[in-house]
C-alpha cells in the first residue's frame, strides 16, 4: 500500500536535495530562495545544475501541496522563484 506521504519520500530519499527544514515556510521569499540556493550548491544528491535542481524542488513543493496551500503561502513561493531566478543571475520570467 502506498503511502499517504509519497512526496515525503521523493524529497527525502531521492536523488533531490538536501534541503534545510522547514525551508518552505520561511517568511521571506528571499530566505526561502537564498536557502534552496545554499542547498543546490552543497547537496551531493542533485543530478543537474544547482538552479534547476533549487528551481525544481521549489515547483515541487507548489504543486504537490496543490490546493491545499494557502493563498498567501503560495504567493510568497511563487515570489521565491524569482528571487531564485535573481540569486542565480538568471532573466525574470514576463508573466
Amino acid at each position: 500500500m502506498a503511502t499517504k506521504r509519497w512526496s515525503r519520500e521523493v524529497t527525502e530519499k531521492s536523488n533531490a536535495l538536501d534541503l534545510e527544514a522547514n525551508v518552505f515556510t520561511k517568511d521571506s521569499p528571499r530566505s526561502i530562495a537564498q536557502s534552496l540556493k545554499r542547498s543546490a550548491e552543497d547537496s551531493q544528491r542533485r543530478k543537474s545544475d544547482p538552479y534547476r535542481s533549487a528551481m525544481s524542488m521549489l515547483t515541487f513543493y507548489i504543486n504537490r501541496a496543490g490546493k491545499n496551500l494557502p493563498k498567501q503561502r503560495r504567493e510568497r513561493l511563487e515570489a521565491a522563484k524569482d528571487e531564485l531566478r535573481a540569486l542565480f543571475g538568471k532573466k525574470t520570467q514576463k508573466a
